[in-house]
């Protein structure tokens, strides 16, 4: 009201001004009117806003309440996601900082497996090697015994072969019959056993 108030004041003050000066004549009644015609329509622009304000204050002040309570609630919200927002950034910069030493120590680690696992792998070839070695070593053992044993049988099978071929070629009909009578005379010689003579 008190913006109202002298709203009209600074309105009529120039028709005051005007009625308070001294001349008077043709010009003066022409500014006169247009004085008045000015201060009728500043009069009304001041009642035209005088009601918008009477009228309008409560719902206007509302509204300019309801959204200064809105712009304060954002604000709020704002500065908690915000604050939610830095307090998860650290989270992150620590969380970065403790994956660097994860990945330095799952590195390590999986050197240290490689290497343990390349030695038992290095074992187990050794020990496969070995147990090749061994068996290979027993088969050819075992083959050069059987290579000996087959050799003996045909090496004997051969000197009798060569020795009944000398014995045909150098012996006569009559060497081969004393041979045989000295072979029967030794088996009667020999004394059965469990028997008579």
């Amino acid at each position: 009201m008190k913006a109202f108030l002298l709203a009209i004041l600074l309105g009529l003050a120039p028709l005051v001004a005007f009625a308070s000066e001294e001349t008077h004549g043709p010009a003066h009644a022409a500014n006169a009117e247009h004085m008045k015609e000015f201060a009728y329509e500043w009069l009304n622009v001041a009642i035209l806003v005088a009601a918008l304000i009477y009228f309008a204050r409560k719902p206007v002040g509302e509204y300019l309440g309801s959204r200064r309570d809105t712009i304060s609630k954002n604000i709020a919200s704002s500065e908690q996601l915000l604050k939610e927002s830095e307090r998860k950034l650290a989270e992150w910069n620590d969380k970065a900082t403790r994956l660097d030493a994860d990945v330095a120590s799952i590195l390590e680690s999986t050197r240290r497996s490689a290497e343990a696992d390349k030695a038992a792998i290095l074992a187990d070839a050794e020990a496969t090697a070995s147990r090749i070695r061994q068996s290979a070593s027993g088969v050819v053992e075992r083959e050069l015994r059987t290579a000996r044993v087959a050799l003996r049988k045909e090496a004997a099978e051969l000197a009798v072969t060569l020795a009944g071929s000398l014995l045909r070629e150098h012996t006569s009909d009559a060497d081969r019959s004393r041979l045989v009578d000295e072979f029967i005379a030794k088996i009667e010689s020999t004394p059965r056993s469990g028997g008579t003579h």
